[in-house]
């Protein structure tokens, strides 16, 4: 096996802590190999004036990364899960998948401890779809006020936009350092996080010898949740463009399922939880399949 490794990732503040985060873990176990970092500018960091849904492509800050992947570029590549379509690039695989943080989304805010004490009209920062959507489920009267960034620059924004809060991730704010930000941990029941959410992922070309070398890093029970994530995904389609929020949470033997799809205007259309044995899972994500298409019928 070589000693000399590419590890390829986006620029962001994040994405290259999460890529060092893997480094560290690499460099622990094989302390006599060497990482060099290649940054890849994806298409969705060269577009910050259009929100995400409305560029219509699937792996908007994957497809670089993952083509330099497959030219042999570079080694292995760094993604955050929720980031990553179902449908990956010929002849690349995910091989490891690291042990997930708090999936859910947080309210933050300068002047409001909880989402609810908002008053009426409140100015919230998102360009999520899937966010917009339960917002404005839980409350019609908010404004949604486009907001895209890196997690600092949305922090930033906070204040320049005059908003009332943002929606963020969890996991983005605790691995920046941003922690006591958070005013409030949404729960699944206001708000389910995207497929992936708080999870990283390592991708290699499905042949190589990297491949091998992650595998000490994969953690079961992450794979399993964001493998039943995914597959819920591929079961309704689409990617940014579908205001999807799916997470599945393994514990004890026993699978706890929360999806919710909406509109963009604010309707939900499907909401449910579901929970069984392990080995039921799959069954269960087909069924919940089925009574989301249901819905979608009857809408």
């Amino acid at each position: 096996m070589k000693k000399t490794w590419t590890v390829g990732t986006r620029g962001s503040k994040l994405a290259l802590t999460q890529t060092n985060l893997v480094i560290d873990r690499l460099k622990t176990i094989y302390p006599s190999f060497d990482f060099s970092i290649e940054i890849i500018k994806t298409t969705g960091d060269s577009v910050w004036d259009t929100p995400l849904y409305l560029i219509g492509e699937k792996g908007l800050f994957i497809k670089e990364i993952e083509e330099a992947l497959a030219h042999g570029d570079i080694d292995l590549a760094v993604h955050s899960m929720k980031d990553l379509p179902t449908d990956l690039h010929e002849g690349c695989s995910l091989s490891a998948v690291l042990p997930r943080e708090d999936p859910r989304d947080t309210f933050v805010s300068l002047t409001y401890e909880r989402l609810i004490d908002t008053p009426p009209g409140a100015r919230i920062g998102t360009s999520s779809m899937r966010r917009k959507a339960q917002l404005l489920a839980l409350r019609p009267d908010l404004e949604i006020v486009p907001l895209r960034g890196n997690v600092d620059t949305r922090l930033r924004k906070l204040a320049e936009l005059d908003l009332d809060g943002v929606v963020l991730a969890y996991a983005g704010l605790k691995r920046m350092g941003f922690a006591d930000k958070v005013k409030e941990m949404l729960p699944f029941e206001v708000m389910v996080p995207p497929s992936g959410q708080g999870a990283i992922g390592i991708e290699t070309r499905a042949s190589d010898e990297a491949a091998e070398m992650v595998v000490p890093l994969d953690d079961p029970v992450t794979r399993g949740e964001v493998t039943l994530e995914r597959l819920f995904q591929v079961g309704v389609g689409g990617g940014c463009s579908v205001p999807l929020g799916i997470n599945a949470s393994l514990s004890h033997e026993r699978v706890t399922l929360h999806a919710v799809f909406g509109t963009e205007e604010g309707g939900i259309i499907f909401r449910e939880r579901a929970e069984g044995a392990k080995e039921e899972a799959e069954g269960i994500v087909r069924r919940m399949l089925g009574e989301l298409k249901r819905a979608q019928a009857g809408a």
